[in-house]
């Protein structure tokens, strides 16, 4: 079973959105997340072990560690905004 933590960066996104529709959308890729930890896009470079996945306008982007077993939610921000 896979163990999943919170940066506090994220935790504090989350609080922010009002909006019942997105916080739905994320609940559900985090689901999937948890069930599949490999399904979102690997990401290069400098983020080099982090996955990334779309939420429109959003990106979530988390840490996966394979040997560990640990699921880690990074950030939730748009893209543009970075």
């Amino acid at each position: 079973m896979v163990t999943v933590a919170y940066s506090t960066r994220f935790e504090k996104t989350i609080k922010k959105i009002k909006d019942a529709r997105l916080r739905e959308r994320i609940k559900t890729q985090i689901v999937k997340i948890v069930n599949n930890p490999e399904i979102g896009k690997p990401m290069r470079f400098c983020r080099k072990q982090t996955r990334e996945v779309y939420i429109p306008p959003f990106r979530l982007s988390y840490l996966y560690h394979k040997r560990s077993d640990i699921l880690v939610f990074l950030c939730l921000y748009h893209k543009h905004g970075q």
